[in-house]
């Protein structure tokens, strides 16, 4: 049972996928409706399992050329190409929310711009 994911991800293709009963088990619980896989288990399942190992390698791309026997370009190129597939996060937002922290730190900012800038951020998604 622990190796269904891999087969499920092969059956479906990449196609769109709903979920109409979940189970748990130890507690005889079921739950029928409509469900979409999270966006991870959309992946690939070669994909899924770079992403476990990259994470579970704390994000060392060394690790990964080592465990893949890939180049360091090989390594962020398929980072890159995965992260594409996964529009559930916006690192653009992160990354501009980080920003205005370090600009206020340094002095570039008052805290009212800084408070105005990131209000503008949470309006935009």
């Amino acid at each position: 049972m622990k190796r269904d994911w891999a087969y499920l991800t092969r059956l479906t293709g990449g196609k769109s996928v709903t979920i109409e009963r979940i189970t748990i088990n130890d507690q005889g619980i079921a739950i029928e409706g409509q469900f979409e896989l999270p966006p991870l288990a959309k992946l690939a399942a070669e994909d899924q399992v770079f992403v476990a190992v990259f994470v579970k390698s704390h994000g060392s791309i060394k690790q990964m050329e080592k465990h893949f026997g890939i180049s360091y370009p090989t390594v962020k190129s398929r980072l890159n190409r995965i992260a594409a597939q996964l529009d559930f996060v916006d690192v653009e937002t992160i990354s501009e929310t980080g920003g205005v922290l370090e600009r206020l730190e340094r002095g570039e900012i008052s805290v009212n711009e800084a408070i105005e800038v990131l209000r503008k951020g949470d309006n935009n998604e």
